[in-house]
This record gives structure tokens, sequence and C-alpha cells, in this order.
């Protein structure tokens, strides 16, 4: 169902725009051999060339390139052959030379797309471009009463600016956008899309316009460092230039921020043009040209990716698409399937997996990296289901004591005396305890009242302490009441 909003004056329709900037996992900065390590001591990692010293020339990271193309290619996007490194003039302390080392109107990577995994279904998004540029400083507002600080540690870091085509339309969207992103990029290894450290930010922007009417004024939030966060400026942002388009206003042009404590966005400066910026190609680059063999020797390099690994799923383990989806949405989360899956029943090992672990995990705040309960271990628990060991409904409790122990299911089984009771006489013998203490219910159920039968195999599964054989009490119960 479309995205709507209702006002006063009718429906409105929400168009979206992203620009995602990734840091670049690289050892050293995009134009010097500064670290990139996060948390360093402030401005303890800045070369002259970071902190633009007069004289001083940026010299291009192979690595960083390379980690955009692999990006491009993960995006099923163009490679360009010849990509030009722009200045970007603007004057803010946190950049020393004046100017941004970026890309225009020849970037690195060109248009290519993204496949959304919606609850009805699959959507398109367009890749208008990447490139790549270089991150200024960080100002510090909140250290002194009446100064503000500089710290240039992340000055000259490489980042991927990775920019959408307009064509979200809902915050919901944007959201599985963000998500969908960031999964590509840690696949292919070039940015950990940790945005609580800074290392993936999300400009939005967001407009409205009547159902099929031209495009909106458009406003961009800045900076937003959550996906949570992410929808909840733009359904704001939304709503607000709604209520004042009704009021008979209109909407300027620009660049606002979102302040999570208060839930709103707010001004923070009429938006830029390009030729606000005075971009011009930087003197002290030569255009960066690959050649075919570089491209095809990095894309040998990827791995396989979240949409083809999802079909793989699909297709070999009989997986619905929700639960492919959910299970290839991190790649360690697909490892850890696939290992539990391998010669057993996927959708059993896929509902253990994405319930009992992912909840247990949940609950404890770690994520599948941290987990107790290693793959051979769980795959270990479901054969012993599978083969009759043990039932369902005890598997959970020997789930749970995995979880705190570590221990193997079998070893928690063995000790607990939990094995399935088998013996067909056994169950008979409870059966017939569980009948003869119930006479009156045996005649309701002879009587027509058939969902009596289930109280039957409750009294019978707690006579033999949860541990009988489900099919086998079903079979023999059924046998009995019904003869």
């Amino acid at each position: 169902m479309a995205y709507v909003i209702e006002g006063a004056t009718g429906t409105w329709e929400l168009v979206i725009g992203l620009e995602v900037h990734a840091q670049v996992i690289s050892k050293a900065k995009l134009f010097s051999g500064a670290s990139t390590d996060f948390g360093a001591t402030p401005n303890s990692q800045v070369s002259l060339v970071d902190a633009a010293m007069p004289g001083m020339l940026p010299v291009i990271n192979g690595h960083c390139v390379e980690q955009a193309v692999k990006t491009g290619l993960g995006l099923a996007a163009e490679i360009n052959r010849v990509s030009v490194f722009d200045r970007k003039n603007y004057f803010y302390p946190d950049l020393p030379a004046g100017y941004q080392i970026s890309q225009y109107s020849q970037p690195i990577v060109g248009k290519g797309r993204i496949i959304l995994d919606l609850p009805d279904g699959t959507r398109e998004i367009g890749i208008t471009r990447l490139h790549l540029e270089m991150d200024a400083g960080k100002s510090l507002h909140d250290q002194h009463p009446t100064a503000s600080f500089i710290d240039l540690n992340r000055a000259g870091v490489a980042l991927m600016e990775i920019v959408s085509e307009p064509d979200l339309r809902s915050p919901e969207e944007a959201g599985a956008y963000v998500r969908k992103l960031r999964s590509i990029l840690r696949y292919v290894g070039t940015c950990d899309g940790n945005m609580e450290e800074g290392s993936l930010r999300v400009d939005a922007n967001v407009s409205v316009r009547r159902a099929g009417a031209q495009y909106g004024t458009r406003c961009e939030i800045k900076n937003v460092n959550s996906v949570r966060f992410v929808m909840r400026a733009i359904e704001y942002e939304a709503k607000r230039q709604v209520a004042v388009l009704e009021a008979g206003g209109t909407v300027a042009q620009e660049t606002r921020l979102y302040d999570a404590n208060r839930g709103e966005t707010r001004p923070m400066r009429a938006k830029e043009e390009a030729h606000d910026y005075r971009y011009f190609p930087d003197p002290d680059l030569l255009p960066l040209e690959l050649d075919a063999a570089f491209i095809a020797r990095v894309k040998a390099t990827l791995p396989e990716l979240p949409d083809a690994k999802k079909e793989r799923f699909i297709r070999d383990f009989k997986l619905s698409p929700y639960d492919a989806g959910v299970l290839v949405a991190e790649q360690a989360s697909a490892d850890y399937f696939e290992a539990v899956a391998r010669g057993r029943s996927g959708k059993a090992a896929a509902n253990w997996v994405m319930g009992d672990l992912f909840g247990a995990l949940n609950k404890a705040g770690r994520d599948i990296a941290e987990t107790p309960v290693s793959a051979t271990q769980l795959g270990g628990l479901i054969d012993l289901i599978e083969d009759g060991t043990i039932s369902g409904r005890l598997a959970k409790e020997v789930f749970e004591a995995m979880f705190e122990t570590g221990r193997d299911a079998a070893q928690i089984v063995a000790e607990r005396g939990l094995q399935q009771v088998t013996d067909s006489g056994a169950i008979a013998a409870a059966i017939a305890a569980v009948i003869g203490a119930n006479a009156d219910k045996v005649a309701e159920y002879r009587g027509g009242k058939d969902k009596l039968f289930g109280f039957f195999v409750g009294q019978v599964m707690k006579a033999t302490a949860g541990k009988a054989n489900p099919k086998l009490v079903n079979d023999l119960l059924r046998k009995k009441l019904d003869g």
C-alpha cells in the first residue's frame, strides 16, 4: 500500500532521495598515510596533508580506489574508467584547506540499483552515482562553555558518498534502503556500517507533492546516525511540509537537522546548490584512469551478495522469501544458518536460528558473533529432535541450558534424563491411567466434544514429564478413545 499523508485539503505523496556517506575500510586516509583508527586522542592522527600545510600535495590511496570499485560492483553499477577529483569550496573551521577534495561531474561509479525486500514484495531503487571524497574534521561544541574545539583526526578519511534516485516513497522504504545498503557494504568488506561511530551517515532529501504532480521543494536533513532516526526524521519533515503548504505557505529549500530528543527537524542553513561550492578539477590530482584488467580483478574478489544468496536459500533450502531475506541480511547470520542447515531440514534450521537463537541473543544484548551456541551445537540439537531422542517441547528447555552453559545438547539430555519415551507399553499405561481418572470427560469426548482430545494429550504428557513421543501418544490415545 502506498504511503500517503492525509491533509485537510486532500492527500500528499512523499518523495525521498538519500545520500549515504560510508567510511571506507582502510588503514590510511584517502590522500595521506595517517591512521584512521577510531577513538584516538584528538589531533593525534593528522598528517601535514590533512592539516593543509603549505606545499603539501595529496597522493591517492589505491586501496580506497579499489574499495570504491568493489562497492560499485556490489551495487550492480557502472564503473567509470575515467574519473576526476574536484575541489568543493566552502569555509568552516574543521576544513583546514577551505575546500574538500571530492568528485562531482565525473565520479568513479555511475548508475546502479538496490533491490529492497519489503513485506509486499521487492522494489528496485536507482543509484545515481558513488563518488570518493575526503571527510572533514570534527567541531566539538560541548567541551567548554565559551569555546569550540577542532579535532582533525577525521580530516582526510576516505568516504564513499552513495546517492540514490528520488525513488523512495515512505519512511519504511528509506529504512529498508539503508539496511540493504549497509548489508551490501558489509558483505563486500568496504564499510563496517557502524552508525554509532559515524562510519555510516545519512542525508535525507525530502519533499511532498500531490500524486502525479511535479516534484516539490526539497529539504535536506543532515547527518542522521541511525535507521530509526532516519525514518522518524522523514516522517516528521513530510508532515511539517504538508502543514506549511496547506496553510498557504511555501517550503523553503534548506538544510535541516534532526533533534532526536524532541523528534523534530529544525533549520540549519539555506540549501546550497552546486554552483555555491564553485567546483573545479583539483590541479594537484590527475584524472583517475582504470583499466579493464583492474576492474575484472576486483570483480573476481566479490563474495556471494545478499540477493544471490537469498535466491539460493529459497532454492536449496526451500525457505520462504521472507525467511531467506532475514537470514541473509547479515553475512554472519547467513553463514551460521547455512552451517546449521547443511544436511538437515532448511525450514527446521531457519525456525531455530530466527526464533530461539535470535530471540536469546536479542534478550542478552549480543550479536551472532558472540553466541554461546555454535552452529554445530544447534545442528546437534536438531538431530536429537529428528531421531526422536527428545521432543520439540523438551528441546526448548535443552536450548536454554545450552545458551546458558555453552554445552552440547547430548550432554544436557543425558545428564537430565530428558530422553524421549518411545516405549509403547509405558505410554499405553499412562494413557490407561489418564482415561481411568477422567471417565466423565471420556464420555463427553465420545459424545461429540472432539476438542477434549487436546486435554487428554496434555494429561498424558504431564504424566510422562513431557518425555513421551508426541506422535506415539496421539496414535495410541486416538485408538483408545475412539475404540
